[in-house]
């Protein structure tokens, strides 16, 4: 039996890294995908040569890492990009921060986007939105308020098991130097703690789609005078590639039972 999937992101390039590869596998088998992000990551930091017109440039990035994934739908929500760190700047002509928009507006669009599709499964982030990025702390507040009104049978919040995680960082960190902005204690802080996991998605026979799309978002991976940090991802050797991302982690705060391997087990 088919499903669909609604995963719910804040700027593009954020499917990539946490849940490209679940998507893929979901698309592959038969379910239907459909990408939303919340802004159009206008604020990203980058290069001078993507600097122009950045936000239009990531949503055509986003339609190629798509395309990659087998996704059916990518939809904007209209919101603007609220800058990770800092002063929130002011509203651009005809749209709004993400991080300033009503909990409840903002759910109701979602919430359309989730009654049209039927979604079995929203994918969102996890309480302290990862990293803590003010975008992903607001993208888990409307998920979660725009699956009460819609009704949507499951939510599943992206994640990482923190511990491994952090020695995954310190790993790769043997062959590479991270770019000056990298603060391992972030990772420290952030995503969820192991025991709190509850589905676990081997995603190793996507890893080739996963690549395609993290290549996809060339204005991320770039900085003048250094690498970000998904420019030295993508240059990560295919084994230890396959290692550091073959296996994507969820948080369901409504399941019981043993760690899954299947975020669409038990739906009707």
């Amino acid at each position: 039996m088919s499903h669909t999937l609604v995963s719910f992101h804040a700027h593009p390039d954020d499917e990539a890294l946490l849940t490209a590869g679940t998507l893929a596998k979901a698309a592959a088998a038969g379910h239907r995908v459909v990408i939303v992000v919340a802004t159009d990551g206008a604020l990203g930091l980058t290069s001078e040569e993507y600097r122009s017109d950045l936000g239009e440039r990531r949503l055509a990035e986003l339609q190629r890492s798509a395309a990659a994934l087998g996704v059916a739908r990518v939809i904007h929500l209209g919101y603007a990009d609220s800058g990770m760190v800092g002063e929130i700047a002011a509203d651009p002509p005809g749209s709004v921060r993400f991080v300033r928009a009503g909990t409840g507006e903002a759910a109701q669009r979602l919430a359309q986007i989730l009654r049209e599709e039927n979604a079995d499964v929203l994918m969102s982030y996890d309480v302290a939105g990862g990293y803590g990025h003010r975008d992903h702390v607001k993208v888990h507040e409307v998920g979660a308020e725009a699956a009460r009104i819609a009704g949507t049978p499951r939510v599943i919040e992206a994640t990482v098991p923190r511990e491994l995680l952090v020695r995954a960082i310190r790993f790769v960190a043997r062959f590479y130097t991270f770019p000056s902005d990298f603060d391992m204690g972030v990772y420290e802080r952030s995503f969820t703690p192991r025991a709190q996991i509850t589905h676990r998605i081997d995603v190793r026979h996507q890893i080739s789609a996963k690549k395609a799309a993290m290549r996809a978002h060339a204005s991320q991976a770039a900085a003048d005078g250094a690498d970000r940090t998904l420019g030295v991802f993508v240059r990560i050797p295919r084994p230890v590639y396959d290692w550091v991302f073959g296996r994507e982690w969820f948080r369901d705060p409504a399941h019981s039972g043993p760690v899954s391997d299947d975020i669409f087990a038990g739906l009707a």
